[in-house]
């Protein structure tokens, strides 16, 4: 369903208020401070951190676990929830490394927007591109934010061409850069007529704002060096006979993308963007679902497990269910079924996330994003209603690519590793698959820095050393069809049949012609490579 028929919705104030949206970029793009400033701005942190902080200086708040810390990346999406202005924002933190695409891809199925970052002297990069498909298969509308306009960047029409050739979606400025670089003084805000200062002396200042009246007030010329608002003044005459005019409508369908230039560093143009996404930017969308889709305006609250995330405290071994609240009005203490397991849960200490520091929730609504603390009951794609027999659909699981057998260093902990390999599956860190012959296990995954994660995460939580090493098998494929032909297909091949932790029949390959025999010798079964979550 495209965003654009939303807006007729009669949406409750509270629910209406709400800006659910992730941060989207390619590794090192600014990704995680761009983040920071959206925290410094929502009041929930005084002073903005840095991603690679040297000793003891604040760490970046959305980048929690030990490993993130020490790279400098950030691995695990986490979320935050924080009030600007009149809005309340949502915003989902998506691991910038393509080794960790497919925890960003279910991120992106739980929110209604996205900010695109790009560099400004890197332009589009290939992560970019993926995570933007990502975006244009669900439709969702997306704001682009040029960051370190303060560096030597490209020419601003040469950005806005590659976005519009790479990306095939009309790009329209909703700021103008003056200068670039050294020279670089601060924004012309197309869409309010305002001029936007950088102050360069205090990065966690805002910036200075001149309200004017077009291009022709003389109070431009006091603060712009003559030649910059000459280049500005050709510049934006151009733009406007080139580039389309902001149009909300093609915004919200996923057609167009406003794009804001800015330095995050600076804390420049991010208040400008925040403004865009508060005042143009979706309002909690549809859920897709069998047997019907959700509107965020019904009574009854309905919402989806779309991550688990384990040990987000070492001191406790928990797990939290990351929920996307799909309608009405969550209370503390509700009685909630969860539909997979037909059980009712009460929900007694659901949390929010204000980045590393968590509170109880007392209430939530359509389009927020709450924790549920739980023992693994909860698991990705998992649908929580009042009773309702509905289940949230389009939430993805991927094939790995990257497969290896894992062994505990002393063999006397094998139970202990596969109780942690479990955890993780559940989480979705990585496939784990057990042979139906032999010992041992197969874990399967999207980029190899995931065997380096689980490898200290499992040593870390579990205090068990491991080694993966070769396996025989190079991709793994779902089984489905009728019953007696899957039977009949797993006895004949027990040397490549595994289960996941599902409990679901995986078909281990080594070559493309194991796949392609089986399509010959057995017509009526499926082997998928992609599956829904739909439990």
């Amino acid at each position: 369903m495209s965003n654009a028929s939303h807006t007729a919705l009669d949406l409750p104030d509270e629910i209406a208020r709400r800006r659910t949206f992730a941060i989207i970029s390619h590794p090192d793009a600014g990704k995680t401070t761009l983040t920071e400033k959206f925290l410094l701005y929502g009041g929930a942190i005084q002073m903005a951190g840095q991603v690679r902080a040297k000793g003891e200086a604040r760490r970046t708040r959305s980048d929690f676990m030990q490993m993130e810390k020490d790279r400098g990346i950030s691995v695990s999406a986490s979320a935050m929830s924080f009030d600007f202005g009149k809005y309340r924002f949502n915003l989902v933190d998506t691991p910038g490394h393509s080794d960790f695409s497919e925890d960003t891809y279910r991120t992106l199925t739980a929110v209604d927007a996205a900010i695109m970052v790009i560099d400004g002297a890197k332009g589009v990069e290939s992560q970019t591109q993926k995570l933007f498909e990502v975006c244009r298969m669900r439709d969702l509308p997306i704001l682009t934010f040029c960051n370190k306009m303060d560096r030597e960047s490209r020419d601003t029409f040469e950005i806005i061409d590659e976005i519009q050739e790479n990306l095939a979606i009309d790009v329209t400025p909703a700021s103008w850069p003056i200068g670039v670089g050294r020279d670089f003084v601060g924004c012309y805000d197309i869409l309010n007529d305002r001029l936007e200062l950088m102050d360069r002396a205090d990065r966690n200042k805002v910036a200075e704002s001149v309200k004017i009246d077009g291009l022709d007030d003389p109070r431009l010329a006091e603060h712009v060096p003559a030649e910059l608002l000459e280049q500005l003044k050709e510049e934006l005459e151009m733009a406007r006979e080139l580039l389309p005019a902001f149009d909300r409508d093609a915004f919200l369908e996923g057609s167009m993308t406003p794009i804001w230039f800015g330095s995050a560093i600076n804390s420049f143009g991010v208040k400008e963007l925040m403004d865009g996404m508060g005042d143009y930017g979706p309002l909690p969308q549809v859920q897709t679902a069998q047997p019907r889709s959700i509107s965020p305006d019904e009574k009854k609250v309905m919402g989806f497990v779309f991550k688990v995330q384990a040990n987000m405290d070492p001191k406790h071994r928990d797990r939290v269910a990351f929920v996307r609240m799909a309608s009405g009005h969550f209370k503390r203490g509700m009685k909630l079924t969860h539909v997979r397991s037909k059980k009712q849960m009460a929900i007694s200490n659901p949390v929010l996330f204000l980045a590393s520091d968590r509170e109880l929730a007392e209430e939530a609504w359509a389009g927020d994003i709450i924790g549920i603390p739980n023992h693994g009951q909860l698991r990705i794609g998992d649908t929580l209603t009042e009773g309702e027999d509905i289940r949230v659909t389009g939430i993805p699981s991927f094939a790995p690519e990257l497969l290896q057998s894992v062994r505990a260093g002393d063999p006397m902990k094998s139970k202990h590793l596969e109780k942690a390999l479990m955890q993780f599956a559940e989480e979705g860190a990585a496939k784990v698959f057990k042979p139906a012959i032999g010992s041992g296990f197969i874990v399967g995954v999207v980029g190899a820095l995931q065997f380096e994660v689980l490898a200290s995460r499992i040593e870390l939580e579990y205090g068990l050393p491991v080694r993966f090493g070769q396996s025989q098998f190079t991709s793994a494929r779902w089984v489905t069809g009728p019953k007696d032909k899957v039977d009949a297909f797993v006895s004949i091949n027990q040397q490549h049949i595994s289960h996941d932790h599902n409990g679901d029949i995986v078909y281990m390959t080594r070559l493309q012609w194991d796949i392609d025999r089986v399509q010959r010798d057995y017509p009526e079964l499926t082997l998928s490579a992609t599956r829904e979550l739909m439990v």
